[in-house]
Parts: C-alpha cells; structure tokens; sequence
C-alpha cells in the first residue's frame, strides 16, 4: 500500500514558476514508477510527466516538455515536479500517482493516486 500527498501548488504570474512535491509513505517507494497528472475543469485528466523507479528515465507530454522537469528522491519518499514557464492552460489540479512496475501516460493503470493539489496561472 502506498499513500500519496501532494503540495506545492499555488497562484502564480504567467512565467512564473512552482515546484510540486508529492510525499509517499510506504517502504516500496522506490520501486514504484510515479507519474503526474492534471485535470482542468470540464476536462479529462491528462498526464503530464513520468519517471521510473531510479529517476533514470523520465517521458513528458508534448504540452511541457521544454518547461517540466520530474525528479524523485527514494531516500526522501518524494517525486517533484519542477515547473517553469508556466502558461495560464497549465491551470488544473495536478495529481501524483504510483505503479510497480514501469511508467505509462495512461491513467487508469496507476494503483495509487494523491488528492491533488491546484495551480492556478493568472494572465
């Protein structure tokens, strides 16, 4: 069992930046594959960024690449999304999310998911 806590969100400027942590408990963390996903109002969610197990493969979506970074932290139990050049369509609720075994941008094949956290991007 995994649980999954995210913060980091916030109101941010057009350009501005944010970093979104994701905290899990469990001793297995570092087996997991973790995923972040967001949803916008009306919208499906949709993926964002993936990192395996080590943090030595990442994938993002087309939408940030070039802007997102993921990272973890097996020692620290956390997965980060570093977010730059933020863009008023970045607004959604950002949700991190877990599997054990490698990453996917589908959705319904993470175990795991946290309550999310917002980010809001004025323009």
């Amino acid at each position: 069992q995994v649980q999954l806590v995210e913060s980091g969100g916030g109101l941010v400027q057009t350009g501005g930046s944010l970093r979104l942590s994701c905290a899990a408990s469990g001793r297995t963390f570092s087996s997991y594959a973790m995923g972040w996903f967001r949803q916008a109002p009306g919208k499906e969610r949709e993926f964002v960024a993936a990192i395996n197990w080590s943090g030595g493969s990442t994938y993002y979506a087309d939408s940030v690449k070039g802007r997102f970074t993921i990272s973890r932290d097996n020692a620290k139990n956390t997965v980060y999304l570093q977010m730059n050049s933020l863009k008023p369509e970045d607004t959604a609720v950002y949700y991190c999310a877990a599997r054990p075994e490698g990453w996917r941008t589908s959705p319904g094949v993470y175990n795991y998911w946290g309550q999310g956290t917002q980010v809001t991007v004025s323009s």
